[in-house]
């Protein structure tokens, strides 16, 4: 094996570990379809990375990082729910994206290129990937708190807000990293399909959640090496693993 495909490997491991654990934090408050979304609001920042010459993942950071701030102000100021909120900013950042993403590259912003991950995008990959995990270990119960009543969560000390946010960041930096290896298409299903193979494996929430990073482990190893194997883009074939578990799942669902 290159060491090009290494360490695609490795950073396509740590990003579908983070992004399950992360999906069973949103599938666990509903809002599995979020990830899905946020994808689309990556694109405008890809084209002008594009563009510019800079790497797509930071340009789909900047983007994903305005398109939060905007969701949370939004929010704040009015009683709009956060999955309307997305989808009305998912839907003006497609258009925009579409009109500045250059057609040659269009097609790589849509299904991603693990080949091109540079050594030092792995690594901040890797590193990122660590911290979005602790990270979600940390804010979990508050946000499930948070969703089963908001009275009480304030009356524990959470500042619900600032959770949000915190929740929003965490969903924006993951799908930044996701965008490079499945595309902004597909790296919604990175984030819904681990953790919705993991909760039919599952008996408890300790088996769900760890299940779920198992499962984002396994589904981008499997892709990237049949990829490699059959010579066929990693991102498809990665999401395919991953609904191959999925089924598997529907199989011996506990």
């Amino acid at each position: 094996m290159s060491n090009e495909f290494l360490l695609s490997l490795i950073t396509g491991i740590f990003i579908g570990g983070a992004a399950g654990f992360l999906g069973f934090l949103m599938l666990t408050k509903r809002m599995a379809l979020v990830g899905d979304a946020l994808g689309h609001v990556a694109l405008p920042g890809m084209g002008l990375a594009l563009l510019l010459g800079f790497d797509t993942s930071l340009g789909a950071f900047v983007s994903l990082l305005l398109g939060v701030f905007l969701i949370w102000l939004i929010e704040i100021r009015t009683s709009l729910p956060m999955e309307v909120l997305v989808g009305v900013i998912f839907v003006v950042s497609l258009a925009v994206g579409f009109l500045i993403v250059p057609n040659p590259e269009l097609l790589e912003a849509l299904f991603g290129n693990i080949s091109k991950v540079s050594f030092n995008m792995a690594v901040v990959s890797i590193v990122f990937s660590i911290l979005i995990f602790f990270a979600i270990k940390r804010i979990y119960p508050k946000m499930i708190l948070a969703g089963i009543s908001e009275d009480l969560a304030r009356s524990e000390g959470i500042k619900i807000k600032k959770q949000n946010l915190i929740y929003l960041l965490l969903i924006a930096a993951i799908v930044a990293l996701g965008v490079k290896i499945v595309g902004t298409l597909l790296v919604g299903a990175l984030v819904i399909i681990p953790a919705a193979a993991a909760r039919n494996f599952s008996k408890n929430l300790k088996e769900y959640s760890l299940g779920s990073m198992a499962l984002g482990v396994l589904s981008c190893f499997s892709g990237i090496m049949i990829s490699k194997v059959f010579n066929l883009p990693a991102g498809p074939m990665i999401i395919l693993s991953s609904a191959s578990f999925f089924l598997i799942s529907l199989i011996f669902k506990r």
